[in-house]
């Protein structure tokens, strides 16, 4: 495991020396034209990897983000094929983990239970019920892991005491609840396809709403700090947890009030809150601070969609023109809207996740 984050690592570094040096990749054509390049690039004849650029790999968070859009654009051929080869991948693994280089599976920085969520949930959307069957029991022993190592039975919520991956990876959280809204994405998938339940029994939606909701918009984590965070008040609507507009509308005004949509969306927080990975913050300082994440971004916009169409699509807007203005899609940018870099990392280019704004983009095209 050691020599695998070492090679990434290495790997990481050396793009970010050659980018300052030849700039990133430029695809030619309008934002349509470069975001079909795009997605097409993360194709590996194997699997979708999570971009063309540094990460180079498998994240099942990535893939479970983009996978609705890539049915929507006519990739289920790929999807399946994807499905396939992690499913076999990580069974041969008897594990379910964040990430898969090659065939060695990895867990960064920690294990998560949003994995097991994302892979049952993208097997769920491209109907893929023969791939469930032919790995049900370990399927199966992977949701009593997620069980036993992550959650509290007592609280009905992800454990106080112990760290897991999450949408902000780095972030030394207490009970996220983007990791609670994880399990209760798990839970819905494991009835639809009537698999054994370990959480049955459990109001997932009253426990998060009693807990986080604090009457104009959801909280972090259980730290005890007061602050809006983008993930936080996009993924319970986003999953389909929750669907009130009254809801949708009042974290929307946090976000905006907040300016975490500013100058595009969509930022974690106004300023950097909480405890980090030590070396997370040496060598990549604010990168899940207050910088514009674009996977963020656009399950954001996806959120919006449901409550003000002409807001989702003046952000739609501001995303082409960051397509058409870099010819590419960047993984992360400063708060100030350049890409993000320091001297040993540049944002990573054509991502998996520039699906979804393809996707967005079918009418207009």
């Amino acid at each position: 495991m050691k020599t695998t984050f070492l090679k990434k690592a290495l790997g990481v570094f050396n793009r970010s020396v050659k980018v300052r040096f030849k700039g990133i990749r430029k695809y030619n054509g309008n934002a349509g034209q470069i975001l079909k390049q795009c997605v097409d690039s993360c194709w590996n004849g194997n699997y979708f990897q999570a971009s063309a650029g540094h990460f180079s790999c498998f994240y099942i968070r990535d893939f479970g983000i983009s996978v609705q859009a890539l049915l929507n654009l006519g990739y289920r051929d790929r999807v399946i094929k994807t499905l396939n080869f992690v499913l076999d991948v990580y069974s041969r693994n008897n594990k379910i983990t964040t990430t898969i280089y090659n065939d060695s599976v990895v867990d960064f920085p920690y294990y998560t239970p949003e994995s097991a969520a994302y892979l049952l949930h993208s097997i769920r959307l491209a109907d893929a019920k023969e791939l469930l069957l032919k790995h049900k029991f370990f399927l199966e022993n992977e949701i009593k892991k997620a069980f036993f190592e992550s959650f509290d039975s007592d609280s009905g919520l992800i454990k106080k005491n112990a760290y897991f991956s999450s949408m902000k990876d780095n972030s030394l959280r207490k009970s996220s609840l983007y990791n609670n809204v994880m399990l209760a994405m798990l839970s819905n998938d494991i009835d639809y396809f009537k698999l054994y339940n370990p959480f049955k029994g459990y109001d997932f939606k009253k426990t998060i709403k009693d807990n986080f909701w604090n009457g104009s918009y959801f909280l972090d984590d259980l730290s005890g700090l007061d602050y809006v965070a983008g993930d936080a008040n996009v993924f319970p609507y986003w999953t389909g947890l929750f669907d009130s507009k009254k809801m949708i509308r009042l974290s929307l005004d946090a976000i905006q009030k907040e300016g975490l949509d500013k100058p595009f969306p969509l930022k974690y927080t106004k300023e950097k809150v909480g405890k980090y990975l030590l070396l997370h913050s040496i060598l990549v300082p604010n990168y899940e601070g207050n910088a514009i994440w674009t996977n963020l971004g656009q399950c954001f916009i996806d959120v919006v969609k449901k409550i003000d169409k002409e807001k989702a699509e003046e952000y739609i807007g501001q995303y082409i023109k960051n397509v058409e203005k870099y010819k590419n899609y960047l993984e992360v940018f400063n708060p100030d809207g350049t890409p993000y870099k320091t001297p040993v990392y540049y944002a990573d280019e054509a991502m998996l996740w520039s699906s979804n704004l393809l996707d967005s983009m079918k009418n207009r095209i």
